[in-house]
Protein backbone atom coordinates (compact mmCIF):
# COMPACT_ATOMS: atom_id res chain seq x y z
CA UNK A 1 0.00 0.00 0.00
CA UNK A 2 1.52 3.47 -1.26
CA UNK A 3 1.78 6.33 1.37
CA UNK A 4 1.69 9.62 -0.13
CA UNK A 5 3.92 12.27 2.19
CA UNK A 6 2.02 15.95 2.29
CA UNK A 7 5.03 18.58 2.02
CA UNK A 8 5.20 20.34 5.01
CA UNK A 9 3.36 23.72 5.40
CA UNK A 10 6.77 25.57 6.89
CA UNK A 11 10.49 24.69 6.05
CA UNK A 12 12.95 23.88 8.98
CA UNK A 13 14.65 27.14 8.66
CA UNK A 14 11.07 28.88 9.08
CA UNK A 15 10.14 26.49 11.88
CA UNK A 16 13.15 27.56 13.88
CA UNK A 17 12.34 31.11 13.30
CA UNK A 18 9.31 30.78 14.62
CA UNK A 19 10.81 29.18 18.00
CA UNK A 20 10.25 30.61 21.47
CA UNK A 21 13.26 29.34 22.84
CA UNK A 22 14.68 33.09 22.34
CA UNK A 23 16.12 33.11 25.62
CA UNK A 24 18.73 30.97 24.90
CA UNK A 25 21.18 33.30 23.31
CA UNK A 26 20.60 35.63 25.82
CA UNK A 27 22.09 34.24 28.38
CA UNK A 28 24.47 31.84 26.88
CA UNK A 29 26.46 34.23 24.31
CA UNK A 30 27.86 36.70 27.33
CA UNK A 31 29.47 33.36 28.84
CA UNK A 32 32.66 32.77 27.71
CA UNK A 33 33.42 28.30 27.63
CA UNK A 34 36.88 28.61 26.29
CA UNK A 35 38.55 27.97 29.20
CA UNK A 36 35.75 24.90 29.54
CA UNK A 37 36.66 23.93 26.15
CA UNK A 38 40.70 23.99 27.08
CA UNK A 39 39.78 22.05 29.70
CA UNK A 40 38.22 18.68 28.45
CA UNK A 41 39.67 19.28 24.46
CA UNK A 42 42.80 16.75 23.47
CA UNK A 43 45.64 17.98 24.97
CA UNK A 44 48.01 15.94 21.60
CA UNK A 45 47.61 16.25 18.29
CA UNK A 46 48.43 12.30 18.38
CA UNK A 47 45.74 9.75 17.88
CA UNK A 48 42.28 9.75 16.51
CA UNK A 49 40.81 12.71 16.39
CA UNK A 50 37.97 13.87 18.67
CA UNK A 51 34.13 12.55 17.83
CA UNK A 52 32.46 15.01 20.51
CA UNK A 53 31.05 18.49 19.76
CA UNK A 54 32.56 19.57 23.56
CA UNK A 55 30.64 23.54 22.89
CA UNK A 56 27.48 21.85 22.58
CA UNK A 57 27.49 19.64 25.21
CA UNK A 58 28.67 22.09 27.36
CA UNK A 59 25.64 24.38 26.18
CA UNK A 60 23.29 21.91 26.24
CA UNK A 61 24.17 21.15 30.18
CA UNK A 62 23.88 25.11 31.03
CA UNK A 63 20.20 24.75 29.29
CA UNK A 64 19.27 21.57 31.08
CA UNK A 65 19.18 23.81 34.19
CA UNK A 66 17.33 26.57 32.51
CA UNK A 67 14.81 23.72 31.13
CA UNK A 68 15.04 21.70 34.57
CA UNK A 69 15.55 18.41 33.15
CA UNK A 70 16.52 16.15 36.04
CA UNK A 71 19.37 13.95 34.92
CA UNK A 72 21.67 13.21 31.91
CA UNK A 73 19.64 10.78 30.71
CA UNK A 74 16.33 12.99 30.49
CA UNK A 75 18.41 15.25 28.74
CA UNK A 76 19.94 12.60 26.16
CA UNK A 77 15.99 11.28 25.60
CA UNK A 78 14.99 15.00 24.76
CA UNK A 79 17.94 15.41 22.21
CA UNK A 80 16.84 12.64 20.76
CA UNK A 81 13.44 13.01 20.31
CA UNK A 82 13.62 16.62 19.52
CA UNK A 83 15.03 18.09 16.39
CA UNK A 84 14.52 21.72 17.78
CA UNK A 85 15.96 21.11 20.78
CA UNK A 86 18.88 19.62 19.57
CA UNK A 87 19.57 22.71 17.23
CA UNK A 88 18.71 25.36 20.63
CA UNK A 89 21.95 23.43 22.00
CA UNK A 90 24.38 24.00 19.03
CA UNK A 91 24.35 20.44 17.63
CA UNK A 92 24.49 19.88 14.02
CA UNK A 93 22.55 17.33 11.69
CA UNK A 94 25.75 15.38 11.35
CA UNK A 95 26.53 15.17 15.39
CA UNK A 96 25.43 12.01 16.77
CA UNK A 97 23.24 12.23 20.69
CA UNK A 98 26.46 11.51 22.86
CA UNK A 99 26.31 8.94 25.28
CA UNK A 100 25.87 9.37 29.20
CA UNK A 101 29.34 8.02 29.49
CA UNK A 102 31.02 11.04 27.62
CA UNK A 103 28.93 13.56 29.05
CA UNK A 104 29.86 11.83 32.66
CA UNK A 105 33.65 11.99 31.63
CA UNK A 106 33.73 15.69 30.28
CA UNK A 107 31.97 16.94 33.83
CA UNK A 108 34.86 15.19 35.33
CA UNK A 109 37.25 16.94 33.66
CA UNK A 110 35.62 20.05 34.07
CA UNK A 111 35.72 19.27 37.80
CA UNK A 112 38.92 18.58 37.99
CA UNK A 113 39.98 21.77 36.64
CA UNK A 114 39.36 25.45 38.13
CA UNK A 115 37.68 26.90 34.71
CA UNK A 116 34.03 26.98 36.33
CA UNK A 117 35.76 28.63 38.69
CA UNK A 118 37.73 31.30 36.72
CA UNK A 119 34.66 32.00 34.70
CA UNK A 120 32.44 32.68 37.74
CA UNK A 121 35.51 35.13 38.99
CA UNK A 122 35.75 36.74 35.64
CA UNK A 123 32.04 37.63 35.71
CA UNK A 124 32.13 38.68 38.77
CA UNK A 125 35.04 41.13 38.50
CA UNK A 126 33.46 42.77 35.47
CA UNK A 127 30.24 43.30 36.65
CA UNK A 128 31.89 45.41 39.55
CA UNK A 129 34.05 47.40 36.55
CA UNK A 130 30.91 47.71 34.99
CA UNK A 131 29.18 49.22 38.13
CA UNK A 132 26.69 46.49 38.33
CA UNK A 133 27.96 45.39 41.75
CA UNK A 134 29.24 48.14 44.98
CA UNK A 135 29.70 45.31 47.58
CA UNK A 136 28.46 47.40 50.44
CA UNK A 137 26.14 44.89 51.86
CA UNK A 138 26.12 41.23 51.25
CA UNK A 139 24.17 38.34 52.92
CA UNK A 140 25.00 34.59 53.64
CA UNK A 141 22.85 31.83 53.50
CA UNK A 142 22.86 27.59 52.67
CA UNK A 143 20.46 25.94 51.06
CA UNK A 144 19.95 21.81 50.97
CA UNK A 145 21.31 19.35 47.92
CA UNK A 146 19.83 16.22 48.11
CA UNK A 147 22.37 13.41 46.39
CA UNK A 148 20.80 11.01 44.50
CA UNK A 149 22.87 8.62 46.39
CA UNK A 150 21.31 5.81 47.99
CA UNK A 151 20.61 6.23 51.65
CA UNK A 152 22.79 5.02 54.17
CA UNK A 153 21.27 2.05 56.48
CA UNK A 154 21.29 3.28 59.67
CA UNK A 155 23.86 1.34 62.12
CA UNK A 156 22.31 -0.20 65.24
CA UNK A 157 23.86 1.04 68.30
CA UNK A 158 26.05 -1.71 70.22
CA UNK A 159 25.38 -2.48 73.42
CA UNK A 160 28.37 -0.93 75.61
CA UNK A 161 29.53 -3.68 78.60
CA UNK A 162 28.27 -2.48 81.97
CA UNK A 163 32.07 -2.23 83.27
CA UNK A 164 32.18 0.25 80.61
CA UNK A 165 29.41 2.40 81.31
CA UNK A 166 30.46 3.01 84.62
CA UNK A 167 32.14 6.45 85.42
CA UNK A 168 33.82 7.35 88.03
CA UNK A 169 32.17 10.44 89.63
CA UNK A 170 33.80 13.55 90.87
CA UNK A 171 37.21 15.70 90.71
CA UNK A 172 39.94 13.72 89.04
CA UNK A 173 43.03 14.32 90.75
CA UNK A 174 45.90 16.54 89.74
CA UNK A 175 48.27 14.19 88.08
CA UNK A 176 45.20 12.35 86.14
CA UNK A 177 43.17 15.50 85.55
CA UNK A 178 46.84 16.87 83.87
CA UNK A 179 47.07 13.33 81.76
CA UNK A 180 43.28 14.28 80.71
CA UNK A 181 43.92 17.45 79.61
CA UNK A 182 46.94 16.61 77.07
CA UNK A 183 45.01 14.24 76.06
CA UNK A 184 42.09 16.13 75.21
CA UNK A 185 44.33 18.80 73.33
CA UNK A 186 46.18 16.19 71.33
CA UNK A 187 42.81 14.91 69.95
CA UNK A 188 41.41 18.79 69.42
CA UNK A 189 44.89 18.96 67.59
CA UNK A 190 44.29 16.17 65.24
CA UNK A 191 40.72 17.05 64.36
CA UNK A 192 39.74 18.22 60.89
CA UNK A 193 39.77 21.73 60.62
CA UNK A 194 35.76 21.87 60.09
CA UNK A 195 35.60 19.81 63.71
CA UNK A 196 37.70 22.54 65.47
CA UNK A 197 36.25 25.73 66.55
CA UNK A 198 35.65 28.50 63.99
CA UNK A 199 38.39 30.51 65.06
CA UNK A 200 40.86 28.12 63.81
CA UNK A 201 39.98 28.70 60.39
CA UNK A 202 41.02 32.66 61.07
CA UNK A 203 44.86 32.07 60.17
CA UNK A 204 44.61 30.40 57.05
CA UNK A 205 44.19 31.27 53.86
CA UNK A 206 41.42 30.79 51.64
CA UNK A 207 42.90 27.54 49.48
CA UNK A 208 43.92 25.84 52.26
CA UNK A 209 40.45 26.09 53.95
CA UNK A 210 39.15 25.37 50.65
CA UNK A 211 41.18 21.76 50.69
CA UNK A 212 39.81 20.41 53.79
CA UNK A 213 35.77 21.25 53.29
CA UNK A 214 33.90 17.62 53.86
CA UNK A 215 32.50 17.07 50.29
CA UNK A 216 31.09 13.54 50.93
CA UNK A 217 26.93 13.21 51.31
CA UNK A 218 25.62 13.38 54.76
CA UNK A 219 22.78 13.78 57.07
CA UNK A 220 21.58 17.73 57.40
CA UNK A 221 18.96 19.19 59.22
CA UNK A 222 17.35 22.98 59.47
CA UNK A 223 14.49 24.30 60.36
CA UNK A 224 11.70 25.76 58.05
CA UNK A 225 10.12 28.56 58.12
CA UNK A 226 7.43 27.00 59.66
CA UNK A 227 9.99 25.81 62.82
CA UNK A 228 9.87 22.67 62.20
CA UNK A 229 13.22 20.46 61.57
CA UNK A 230 13.88 19.20 58.01
CA UNK A 231 16.29 16.37 57.16
CA UNK A 232 17.70 15.72 53.87
CA UNK A 233 20.76 13.48 53.22
CA UNK A 234 22.78 15.15 50.48
CA UNK A 235 25.07 18.26 50.26
CA UNK A 236 24.66 22.22 51.53
CA UNK A 237 25.16 25.06 48.81
CA UNK A 238 26.67 28.26 50.84
CA UNK A 239 26.51 31.89 49.27
CA UNK A 240 27.64 35.14 49.31
CA UNK A 241 25.35 37.01 47.63
CA UNK A 242 25.44 41.06 46.70
CA UNK A 243 21.82 42.49 48.14
CA UNK A 244 21.82 45.19 45.75
CA UNK A 245 22.55 43.09 42.36
CA UNK A 246 21.69 39.84 43.90
CA UNK A 247 25.10 38.51 41.87
CA UNK A 248 26.53 35.57 43.55
CA UNK A 249 30.08 36.79 44.29
CA UNK A 250 31.28 33.65 46.18
CA UNK A 251 30.08 29.86 46.71
CA UNK A 252 31.21 26.69 47.90
CA UNK A 253 29.65 23.26 48.29
CA UNK A 254 29.78 21.15 51.59
CA UNK A 255 28.67 18.11 53.09
CA UNK A 256 25.13 18.50 54.68
CA UNK A 257 25.78 18.31 57.83
CA UNK A 258 28.41 21.31 58.32
CA UNK A 259 27.39 23.90 60.39
CA UNK A 260 26.48 26.99 58.44
CA UNK A 261 28.83 29.74 60.74
CA UNK A 262 32.02 27.62 60.05
CA UNK A 263 31.20 28.21 55.88
CA UNK A 264 31.23 32.20 56.64
CA UNK A 265 35.17 32.54 56.88
CA UNK A 266 36.00 31.01 53.78
CA UNK A 267 33.01 32.65 52.19
CA UNK A 268 34.65 35.58 53.01
CA UNK A 269 38.56 34.68 52.48
CA UNK A 270 37.13 33.75 49.07
CA UNK A 271 35.40 36.95 48.40
CA UNK A 272 38.62 39.16 49.65
CA UNK A 273 41.10 37.08 47.68
CA UNK A 274 39.17 36.71 44.36
CA UNK A 275 37.84 40.76 44.64
CA UNK A 276 39.59 42.71 46.76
Amino acid sequence: MFSIRQESLFSLEEILEMSPKKSYPLLLDPLDINPLLKAVSKKAFLGAPTQLNYSAMIYSLFIRVIERIPTIKDLRKRLKNSMEFRFDCGFTLADSVHSEASYSRMIQKIHASSALEQIQNDLVSQAFQEGFIDGNVVAIDATHIEARDRLPEKKKEEEVPAQQSTKKRGRKPKAEREKWLREQQELEENRPLFEKEIEAQLPLDFKTIEAQIPQLPHWGIEKNSEGKNVFWFGFKGHLLVDCKSQYILSSLLSSGNVNDGKMAIPLLKALSEFHP
